[in-house]
């Protein structure tokens, strides 16, 4: 008999033989099954987009220098445009380059093993290029690259250009990717709350039976959350805060070269021009409570979807919402009829990932020994990861959103069949009424038990009021006590 399997030799190239670019090779799911939905936090996240920001702080830092009168540096508009082309042009070449001045050497240089010197020899690199005589990059060449070399990086310290390149990186993140994706299921959740919000559906409080409300009502509370929770993300993110002031926060090295200028007063107009708020008082390091004040509100809306995401699930469970089919999708590998809520575990799966690494992250880096330790840099090369789950819960929301119908004949027949619940309505009215045992007899005959309207009718038959209350009571249907939650559906509160 003849084995058609190929042995292991015949198969090709081992798992381990697979590009490294190649998303089946990718060591985390962000960046192989999630690549799609994380791509564009790229920019933001990626080591070259960390090169590309300091970059942009050592050039511009280079520009600001010159405008100072004390300091020798000529330096006319061309010459300013050119030195700014190093991060607005900057692509996959300058990336390669600085990872290679850094690690193995390049143009000239022996490696670095230093990050930021890296970035400080690729713009030696990039601006000799730029000069009359070199091969120039843009319209807008520099007459002495050399003349300037001293003045890159000039009494700087690593934290200056790092505490700014990793903000001028969140910033963006947040307000260009995480804000618009949070948006989107905030508009899913207020489409739903207005086209159901007169929608009947039974509630539960501790899972039992509880007064009714609208599922437009239960849509609307979210939405309203969610933008309480943008307002909170919006002031966090406009208070991010960046520091310039050297080694140790004082301002030594600029003060020593040029005592005659005012630094603080420049660190501020610097860091502000760069579209961040300054922070004056530091050590080496910026205390990063800027930052963890916007991972937490980050973590605060994660929160309001996990919650979402839990009581969506609990619907489909209890046939109150239906899923649409997307056809060729399998729900389950032996259970051929089952559409199962993937999008609302997934997300939350990934947003309980996210908060994980946000509480993490806020704790960790607002520590640090004495001026400065190294374990910071580290672990905000992660901030990119928290901030990818986080997104990903977001996507994976609003694709549960989209697919989802209230079933309305569910929910309209489970409240025919849970009567008791107008027992809250039938005491209160009592009550007004001046009944002193109200709440009592309506506990004697509902509470641990299966009651009609038919049972209600018979108590409302021996009560001794006035005629237009018996009407009132007589009246009360499950499906009609839901007060005014569909004027509520509809009264979303703006971003706060």
């Amino acid at each position: 008999m003849t084995n058609d399997r190929r042995s292991t030799t015949d198969r090709g190239d081992s798992i381990a033989d697979l590009p490294r670019e190649d998303p089946l090779a990718a060591v985390s799911p962000l960046d192989g099954r999630y690549a799609g939905r994380t791509e564009p936090l790229s920019p933001y996240a990626s080591e070259a987009g960390l090169m590309r920001a300091r970059t942009r702080v050592e050039a511009e830092y280079l520009i600001a220098l010159a405008d100072l009168d004390v300091t020798p540096i000529d330096m006319d508009e061309d010459a300013r445009s050119a030195i700014r082309s190093t991060y607005r042009t900057f692509d996959a070449a300058d990336a390669r380059l600085i990872k290679d001045l850094e690690v193995r050497g390049a143009e000239g240089y022996e490696a670095t093993n230093h990050d930021v010197k890296a970035i400080e020899y690729f713009l030696r690199v990039r601006l000799s290029e730029l000069t009359t005589d070199g091969t120039a990059r843009n319209e807008n060449p520099i007459d002495d690259a050399e003349a300037l070399y001293p003045w890159i990086h000039f009494g700087l310290t690593s934290e200056d250009v790092n505490n700014l390149a990793h903000r001028l990186l969140v910033k963006p993140a947040i307000e260009e990717v995480l804000v618009p994706a949070i948006r989107e299921v905030r508009e899913e959740l207020t489409t739903l709350a207005h086209d159901y919000r007169d929608v009947p559906m039974l509630a539960r409080t501790h899972g039992q039976p509880a007064t009714p409300t609208t599922f437009g009502k239960e849509m609307a509370v979210y939405a309203t959350r969610l933008g309480r929770g943008l307002g909170r993300l919006k002031d966090a993110t406009d208070a991010i805060a960046g520091k310039l002031a050297g080694a140790s926060g004082t301002y030594a090295a600029h003060e020593a070269a040029y005592s005659e200028v005012d630094w603080r007063a420049f660190s501020r107009s610097f860091v502000t021009d760069l579209g961040l708020e300054h922070v004056d008082l530091t050590t080496q390091v910026n205390p990063c409570d800027d930052l963890a004040a916007v991972f937490d509100a980050i973590r605060g809306i994660n929160n309001v979807l996990r919650d979402l995401d839990l009581d969506a699930w609990l619907y489909v469970s209890d046939r109150y919402l239906g899923q649409e089919t997307v056809e060729g999708e399998t729900g389950s590998s032996t259970m051929p009829h089952k559409v199962n809520p993937i999008d609302f575990e997934n997300s939350e799966g990934n947003l309980s990932k996210a908060n994980a690494d946000l509480t993490f992250l806020a704790d960790y880096i607002t520590t640090s020994r004495l001026q400065r330790d190294l374990s910071d840099s580290t672990v905000k090369r992660n901030v990119g990861a928290a901030l990818a789950h986080s997104l990903i819960g977001y996507s994976k929301a609003a694709d549960g959103l989209e697919t989802v119908v209230p079933n309305e004949q569910v929910m309209h027949e489970e409240l025919e069949g849970t009567p008791e619940i107008i027992g809250e309505a039938v005491q209160t009215i009592l009550r007004r009424e001046g009944d002193t045992e109200a709440y009592e007899r309506v506990k004697t005959l509902s509470r641990g038990k299966r009651v009609t309207l038919a049972d209600f009718r018979e108590l409302f038959a021996e009560l001794s009021v006035d005629e237009s209350v018996r009407e009132e009571l007589n009246a009360l249907t499950p499906a009609g006590y839901t007060g005014i939650a569909d004027d509520l559906a509809v009264t979303i509160d703006d971003e706060q």
